[in-house]
């Protein structure tokens, strides 16, 4: 398109050709590919990181009422964490083992011995699903407390 300007002299239009705008969408979308992973890989692991902080917030609470008690809380509830959620937005899970007949219900290792003394404690991960033993596909994104909290993080590390 020509216009004319008030000397009497044609000149183009200017603007973005289609070519010079696809080109510019196939950058960003370029761009976006690569970034877009990362950072959907940057929040998941800002969500184990949180989630390893409150299990090992909660563990702590959990031994130090039993340093006081002689035996562990029966509850989150007791320690002030009953209505905490985890990152993924499940409530955490907590096992006292006073009282508790045989040890079914407790987290194992991969041996299916109990990973812990006292109580288990653990986030249900991403896909909001749990099994007893760590070996189970359902477990290995959990955030667990094992070795009396001398290991807390993911399952499948443990």
């Amino acid at each position: 398109m020509r216009v004319l300007h008030r000397h009497g002299r044609a000149s183009r239009a200017s603007g973005f050709t289609i070519v010079e705008l696809l080109i510019t969408i196939a950058i960003i979308l370029t761009i976006s590919a690569i970034a877009i992973p990362n950072l959907l890989s940057a929040v998941n692991d800002a969500r184990i990181a949180r989630a390893v902080g409150d299990v090992r917030t909660i563990g702590d609470q959990a031994m130090g009422y039993e340093v006081i008690n002689y035996q562990p809380p029966p509850d989150l509830t007791t320690l002030g964490y009953g209505g905490n959620l985890d990152p993924w937005g499940h409530p955490y899970q907590y096992l006292s083992f006073t009282g508790l007949k045989g040890k079914g219900a407790m987290r194992k290792d991969r041996f299916l011995v109990p990973i812990n003394t006292y109580f288990d404690l653990y986030s249900m991960g991403a896909d909001g699903k749990s099994s007893s033993p760590l070996t189970a596909k359902a477990s290995q994104d959990d955030i667990i407390w094992a070795n009396d909290g001398a290991f807390v993080g993911l399952a499948s590390q443990f």
